[in-house]
This record gives structure tokens, C-alpha cells and sequence, in this order.
């Protein structure tokens, strides 16, 4: 009797938490942004989900890129670039600065963004900032990490809607 009492309450317990799972889903990208002193150049992957990324795509500009599949769109880079440029600032020294979207890979469920600012010499590199609205247009939920290591002085911020910005100063 008791044992079933025990399995009894264990199942009214343990069976209505299970009815959660995946009832709520966590958004996030994680963006480094590294100085290199040998290129002069500030190096930036952007890690993002790729179903996340698909559907900010499709809100935006209206198309199906079918990313990590066969049937990938031949304008996928195109796209992805066009919206990084509308979503994604970099900053050195106060100023807006451009970045070239050198390419991607998957990585299981993820698109690895690699981005570049180049032209950034160490004599005059006063300050690092990003400005991060990857996805923040899609989900409102939508937090976005970014960890600068610039001169081997390291900051990470978490960034939202009404927070979208994160800065380093040397």
C-alpha cells in the first residue's frame, strides 16, 4: 500500500512537468568579436539558430532559404549579409565602422556567421562597441551575447530590445 502511495504521488508530481518540455523556447545568439594585432582587424563569429535565422529571413524579405539543406537558396549569403548590415553595427572609436561577411558553416543546429572590420590599427584603437539586433525584430524574447577580447581586456554584455548596445573602452 504504501509503496503504491509513493508511485502514486511521484506520477502526480513528476507527469504534469513533463507536459512542459519545449512549451517554451530559449532565444539567444553568441557574437565574439576578437582584435587581431597581426591583420589589424577586428575577427567576429555570430553563432545563431538556424530555424531563428530562417524565420527573421522570411519575416523580413519574404523568402526560404532551407539553410544546412540540399535545396539552400543561392541567395542564402546574400541574405543573410543584407540583414546583418540592416541588424548589426560595429564601432571603433565612437564611429560606425563596415565589416565584410566573409562566409558560414552549420554546426548542428546552428549558422556560424564569420565577419571582419579591417583597417584597425593598435596605435589608434581607443574603443570596441557592438550594436546587436540579430532576431530582435522576430522574437520578442530574443537575447543576444556578445564577448569582446580586445588587447587582452575581456567584457561580455547580454543584450536586449530596450539594451542593444555593448561597449569596450581601452
Amino acid at each position: 500500500m504504501r509503496r503504491s502511495l509513493v508511485i502514486f504521488f511521484f506520477m502526480m508530481l513528476v507527469l504534469p512537468l513533463g507536459s512542459f518540455s519545449g512549451a517554451h523556447k530559449f532565444y539567444v545568439s553568441v557574437t565574439n568579436v576578437e582584435y587581431s594585432e597581426a591583420e589589424e582587424a577586428l575577427q567576429i563569429t555570430s553563432r545563431i539558430f538556424i530555424d531563428d535565422l530562417e524565420a527573421a529571413l522570411e519575416a523580413r524579405y519574404d523568402v526560404q532559404t532551407a539553410l544546412a539543406t540540399p535545396e539552400e537558396s543561392d541567395q542564402a549569403i546574400a541574405h543573410i549579409e543584407r540583414y546583418f548590415n540592416a541588424k548589426f553595427n560595429v564601432f571603433v572609436n565612437g564611429s560606425v565602422r563596415d565589416f565584410t561577411l566573409l562566409g558560414k558553416k552549420y554546426d548542428r543546429d546552428q549558422v556560424i556567421c564569420f565577419l571582419e572590420v579591417t583597417g584597425v590599427p593598435r596605435a589608434t584603437l581607443e574603443s570596441v562597441g557592438v550594436q546587436n539586433e540579430i532576431l530582435m525584430d522576430v522574437f520578442e524574447e530574443q537575447k543576444n551575447l556578445v564577448h569582446l577580447k580586445i588587447l587582452g581586456i575581456k567584457k561580455s554584455y547580454v543584450l536586449v530590445r530596450e539594451n542593444n548596445k555593448g561597449m569596450l573602452n581601452l
